[in-house]
């Protein structure tokens, strides 16, 4: 069967499925992406509607956390580090590009072992700025455990991660969210496996596929889903059986859990969730930025940015009021205008 084929089955498969109002949340930036990117919103009966979830990693990072780093910047006490994708989001009052064009020491990493590389090759602090889901922390741990057995003094780590889990328990938790089902993360559950999320089919009802990247995935797992649904069987589906394993991969647990602990964190849109954060476990406490540098930043102004509803699937980026009015790629107010993985960014480069 050629791909024009298959496509148009799986649509006149989702076609039968879907009788009544039907929300989808497609957790990952990634999917949303695709969703934008290859037109899949507009084959989808006017029934079925995606929403964007929380899958973003830069997107849902505090602004207080963002505020932290640019005011570490102007202090000119370490080298930062970072993946580029953090360097545009806008803080309170600037950004880590315009620090870094106002000469602030900030450079662009690959891995976070070019920043120990960094640390290495300088006797200043080198701090990097650990923003991720499950999918990029081990290999931040692994740095981590490197600097260690290599007895490197002057490297740190910030730890903004943030764990997909508990943030599924705030979102089928809060009674103005509506959504039915769930695509969920590919990438992430090649690390965690599908166990994780079993409470959203015992506690919830709700329907789901771990789903992979390529269009076709993506309908196929919207088609599982849809299925759960109609038949009242929900379940976590493994659409994605090609890398995803029901037990994940252990190994990567395992450096994680040798390395980060669960803590409380505050998401950008969500607020405080309960066990969605990492810290430094007591082995790896000499690698904490926090515990290196005296910075104290205030609660950032409310600003007229709806990052948070659309991280949250309660609006879509179109609704928001600055959406294009304001805020676009070249002057992002959110941060969901400004990664690759931003439902905003995705909206506005494929479906104005």
């Amino acid at each position: 069967m050629n791909l024009t084929k298959t496509v148009e089955t799986l649509r006149v498969k989702i076609d039968k499925l879907v009788n009544k109002q039907t929300n989808l949340m497609e957790v990952c930036g990634t999917h949303t992406n695709v969703i934008s990117a290859s037109g899949i919103r507009r084959i989808l009966p006017k029934k079925l509607r995606l929403l964007s979830g929380p899958g973003c990693p830069v997107c849902v990072t505090a602004q207080t956390d963002i505020d932290w780093v640019i005011k570490l910047a102007r202090t000119n006490e370490a080298i930062i580090t970072t993946f580029g994708d953090l360097m545009r989001v806008p803080g309170s009052e600037s950004s880590l590009e315009k620090e870094k064009a106002n000469g602030a020491n900030i450079r662009v990493v690959y891995s976070p072992l070019d920043a120990v590389k960094h640390a290495q090759n300088n006797n200043k602090p080198v701090v990097f700025i650990g923003v991720g889901f499950e999918t990029t922390i081990p290999t931040i741990a692994g740095a981590v455990i490197k600097a260690k057995e290599q007895k490197i003094k002057n490297f740190y780590v910030l730890s903004f991660f943030k764990l997909i889990p508990p943030a599924l328990h705030k979102i089928v938790n809060s009674p103005e969210i509506n959504v039915q089902g769930f695509i969920l993360p590919g990438h992430v559950s090649a690390i965690i496996g599908s166990k994780p999320y079993e409470f959203l089919v015992k506690d919830y009802n709700k329907s789901c596929s771990i789903t992979g990247f390529e269009p076709i995935d993506i309908l196929q797992g919207i088609v599982l889903v849809l299925e759960q649904i109609k038949s009242n069987k929900p379940q976590v589906a493994i659409q994605y059986d090609r890398v995803v394993e029901i037990q994940g991969n252990l190994e990567a647990q395992n450096i994680m859990n040798q390395v980060f602990k669960n803590t409380d964190a505050e998401w950008r849109g969500l607020g405080i969730i309960k066990n969605s954060g990492l810290e430094f476990t007591k082995t790896y406490q000499d690698f904490n930025a926090k515990n290196h540098f005296a910075i104290r930043v205030s609660r950032p102004k409310e600003t007229s940015c709806q990052c948070g509803e659309v991280l949250l699937g309660l609006i879509i980026p179109t609704e928001c009021k600055l959406f294009a009015k304001g805020c676009y790629p070249s002057n992002p107010i959110g941060p969901c205008m400004v990664s690759s993985e931003g439902a905003c960014a995705a909206y506005y480069k494929y479906e104005r």
